[in-house]
């Protein structure tokens, strides 16, 4: 005679089956907690080395100086230089989703780190060698293809190296290494672009100064590149399946949905993107004050480079102390302090003030908006979390940017009016509506 459904010995077997299972479960984390404690050291000075080189080379590029100056001398059109950054966050938001679902079914991310990551700086090459060799009518359109590619490849980079660190840092060590890192490379950034200013864009190095800079970025970013044959990746032990590009797309409202302040914060996070609209033009407009010349560049990359570096340690240690959430709300109030500025002065000191502070407010705004995503959800969906964010930061920033150049052509102070109110919204948005994530444990039924 079979046992019936209400049996105790089924319910017995079900029970033990459970423990069992719950057990092994817990053996695999504790394992894989081990692991990531056990190879720290390493992986901690990996981390450090390659961020230190590479951010040192992008942040030649993308720093609101060169870049912008580079473009708008190959054009001469505000529109033109709001396009051709527009193109590089377009590539960005595209392809950010397609990196999670690259990387969310692999317990090891690093060989697709390796290959996205060069094809990321091979497109920093194109942006030297079209300075370098191409004439300026046919570079500029060189260099919009360039940065859309660069785009493409900076958003899959963006979820791949995120989520590496997720793997690898524990969450209480993340905003320091940020911050050590971020002042390491802001140290050597400022002194690689007063050099590059001075001695390459003011004598015109190699034919086009811009290039050279550019080519300089591209060494410094493929060695930092090459650190990360250091780094041990643990293996986590559970990973989703791996699913259609399109099927994780439609699954993006519930993961949304999942947690309300992830939602707040996501949509806070992008309007301050959009909000980004009008740093592409503090270079162009302090130039029609004092002179777009390359000492001037210069001067100015190291005020905004050398006030993020300075800053970034005590932004990691506020993070680790009291949370990225008043990271990001700090670091967006410093920001609209460094327009109000930018509105008010004439001088070449002030302007080096007003970039120091729009430095301070941006080293702080990347610490806390990428790793306050790390902090929401299961570790399972971090891949997708941060592609989300990742990409409408992207594309949020975009559409400001085309904007801003439109905006500029007829008004700088309209175009630095209209970010002002953009970012006070976000962060009102965070400030009532976004609680800190590491006070609370988040329930998926929420």
């Amino acid at each position: 005679m079979t046992s019936e459904a209400g049996d105790p010995g089924q319910d017995q077997d079900a029970t033990d089956a459970g423990a069992e299972i719950m057990s092994a479960s817990a053996l695999a984390e504790a394992n894989y907690q081990k692991q990531v404690r056990r190879d720290l050291p390493r992986n901690y000075a990996a981390n450090l080395v390659h961020g230190l080189l590479g951010q040192t080379g992008f942040r030649l590029v993308n720093a609101p100086t060169f870049l912008p100056a580079f473009i708008f001398v190959l054009s001469g059109s505000h529109a033109a230089v709001g396009f051709a950054l527009a193109a590089q966050h377009f590539g960005a938001a595209i392809s950010s989703v397609f990196g999670a679902t690259l990387i969310e079914h692999r317990k090891r991310v690093l060989p697709v780190g390796f290959a996205v990551g060069m094809g990321m700086r091979l497109q920093v090459l194109g942006l030297a060698l079209s300075g370098i060799f191409l004439p300026p009518n046919i570079a500029l359109y060189a260099v919009a293809v360039f940065l859309l590619l660069f785009g493409l490849f900076s958003g899959m980079q963006g979820v791949l190296f995120n989520y590496l660190m997720s793997k690898v840092i524990p969450v209480e060590l993340r905003g320091k290494l940020s911050g050590l890192r971020n002042f390491l490379a802001g140290l050597t950034a400022s002194g690689v672009a007063y050099l590059g200013g001075k001695y390459l864009v003011e004598t015109n190095a190699l034919g086009n100064g811009y290039g050279a800079t550019f080519l300089v970025a591209f060494i410094l970013t493929t060695l930092g590149l090459t650190i990360l044959l250091f780094i041990k990746e643990p293996e986590p032990p559970s990973v989703r399946s791996q699913t259609h590009i399109l099927t994780r797309l439609g699954e993006i409202p519930d993961l949304l949905k999942s947690d309300r302040a992830y939602t707040r914060f996501f949509l806070a996070r992008g309007l301050a993107a959009l909000g980004m609209m009008s740093v592409p033009f503090f270079t162009i407009y302090a130039g029609s004050k004092v002179g777009l010349s390359g000492a001037n560049i210069g001067l100015f990359s190291v005020a905004f480079m050398l006030a993020s570096t300075t800053t970034n340690l005590a932004w990691g240690s506020i993070a680790d102390r009291y949370g990225n959430r008043l990271v990001f709300l700090s670091a967006i109030i410093i920001w609209v302090l460094a327009i109000c500025l930018l509105l008010m002065v004439e001088a070449r000191p002030m302007f080096f003030v007003t970039f120091a502070l729009l430095g301070t407010g941006m080293g702080g705004f990347q610490i806390g908006g990428q790793n306050l995503v790390l902090e929401f959800g299961h570790r399972e969906d971090l891949p997708m979390r941060i592609a989300i964010s990742n990409s409408t930061m992207a594309l949020m920033t975009g559409i400001g940017t085309i904007i801003a150049g439109l905006i500029a052509a007829w008004s700088y102070t309209l175009l630095f009016s209209v970010s002002i109110v953009i970012l006070s919204t976000a962060v009102l948005i965070t400030w009532f509506f976004v609680d800190e994530p590491r006070h609370r444990i988040v329930s998926l039924e929420d």
